[in-house]
């Protein structure tokens, strides 16, 4: 039986998504939870890895098991095997060879910038900082010029293992919310550090470092030596992913925005 979970996490302690040998993982903690449930060893799947100190509104994962257990017992067994900062949010079963990684459309991540004087001693590993003030309407606007199918090549990392640099950026909305400036992004598929080199670019805008146009700009000269600074991961949340209809997964309300032609990335 294939069992899909929604998961949330603050990555602030963890050295990204992943399993590794000699550092703590999301991935690894929430396998060992769920082998303890099922009794055997279980191997989880995700939509897309996060990096060292990145987060995760709803990450979606699937597993395979021959445990017969109810929806329940992944739920709240996984939650109460799993650390505070790890938590299921909801279990469902997988249906029509549903696949996390490969069966997704799209992915939404949202980037969060603490824009005051002071940083926050709340938030400081939940956002990134910015004592210099934000203009979020030139960010937003400057943003635009990122729509529609692209070489990124001046937003990947440079470690970047992908074979195209080429993606499919379908919204892109920076706001203000109080001392916050949020970044909402969402795309078919995302390069390596995309979105905080993303990010970095915004915000040399947003504080009237570069011109407006400074985006487009980078996307003609695709070369990540000219753009700016990879932000931060304290900002960086995975929003959520889109998936099909016929998996019957809750679509989280940004991905009404999506154009009804949106297809997965092959």
């Amino acid at each position: 039986m294939r069992i899909i979970l929604g998961i949330e996490y603050n990555g602030s302690h963890y050295s990204g998504w992943q399993a590794q040998a000699h550092a703590r993982s999301v991935q690894q903690e929430l396998e060992l939870a769920l082998s303890k449930i099922a009794h055997h060893p279980v191997k989880v799947w995700c939509a897309g890895r996060t990096d060292s100190g990145v987060h995760a509104l709803e990450q979606v994962v699937h597993f395979d098991t021959d445990a017969a257990r109810p929806l329940e017992a992944w739920l709240l067994g996984g939650n109460s095997q799993l650390p505070a900062d790890v938590r299921i949010l909801w279990a469902r079963p997988a249906s029509g060879g549903f696949h996390a990684r490969y069966s997704a459309i799209a992915r939404f991540y949202r980037y969060v910038i603490s824009n005051r004087p002071v940083k926050s001693a709340l938030l400081h590993q939940q956002t990134t900082w910015c004592y210099a003030p934000l203009d979020a309407d030139r960010m937003h606007e400057a943003a635009q010029f990122l729509i529609g199918e692209h070489d990124f090549s001046s937003f990947r990392a440079q470690s970047c293992e992908s074979k195209s640099p080429n993606r499919l950026m379908y919204f892109i909305e920076v706001h203000r919310n109080g001392d916050q400036v949020v970044m909402d992004i969402s795309a078919n598929a995302f390069l390596h550090h995309m979105v905080r080199n993303i990010a970095g670019v915004l915000m040399e805008i947003g504080t009237g470092k570069q011109p407006l146009d400074w985006t487009r700009f980078l996307l003609e000269v695709k070369d990540r030596k000219l753009a700016a600074r990879t932000a931060p991961p304290e900002g960086l949340y995975l929003g959520g992913v889109y998936y099909p209809d016929e998996f019957g997964l809750v679509k989280n309300p940004i991905f009404s925005k999506l154009p009804s032609n949106a297809k997965r990335f092959d």
